[in-house]
């Protein structure tokens, strides 16, 4: 059965390998870790969310920079430092009144496929593990970090019909000046 994805309201997605490239480096002398995320997944969920989409990050790994990004974006939801991401998945859903199908994940690797068989449409990256790429609805054209988030978004938002807000640049104006 194909995905409704005019129903999709909130993006949940993976971290590492989804919006990074999986990679992380660390200063030998700080063990600071640093990471890339690309700009244009940030545009895209700036979009999703000014347009009145929800979003979220749920990882395995705790990560400073990771939660600064996700604040500076307004990401609705942060939970980092889950390997069990079923549980979070279900509070998001009761705190936000939705049903399974009105949500949408992206994910790379086998940590994800629980989360993936509960949720109204899945993605991954071009470089996700072979089992995830097997099981989900729709694989990027991109790897992971390099402009996956922001390919699903575009997909979302134009089944939708607010993509041409983004074009248009409507949505991108500060509230107060946007037409209602």
């Amino acid at each position: 059965m194909t995905p409704d994805l005019t129903r999709i309201r909130f993006l949940l997605m993976d971290v590492d390998g989804v919006l990074t490239d999986g990679r992380v480096h660390f200063d030998p002398n700080t063990l600071a870790e640093t990471k890339s995320l690309h700009m244009h997944d940030a545009a895209g969920l700036v979009y999703w969310n000014r347009t009145g989409g929800l979003s979220g990050f749920v990882s395995g790994r705790k990560s400073r920079v990771v939660e600064e990004r996700a604040k500076e974006l307004g990401i609705h939801e942060i939970h980092l430092g889950h390997l069990h991401k079923v549980p979070i998945y279900e509070s998001i859903l009761e705190r936000h009144g939705l049903d399974a199908d009105q949500v949408a994940y992206i994910g790379d690797d086998i940590l994800d496929l629980p989360i993936m068989k509960l949720v109204g449409f899945t993605a991954a990256p071009l470089d996700a593990r072979p089992d995830v790429r097997d099981f989900v609805d729709h694989v990027t054209e991109v790897r992971g970090g390099f402009g996956a988030v922001r390919e699903v978004i575009e997909l979302l938002m134009k089944a939708q019909g607010t993509w041409q807000r983004i074009l248009a640049g409507e949505a991108l104006r500060p509230a107060e000046e946007r037409p209602s």
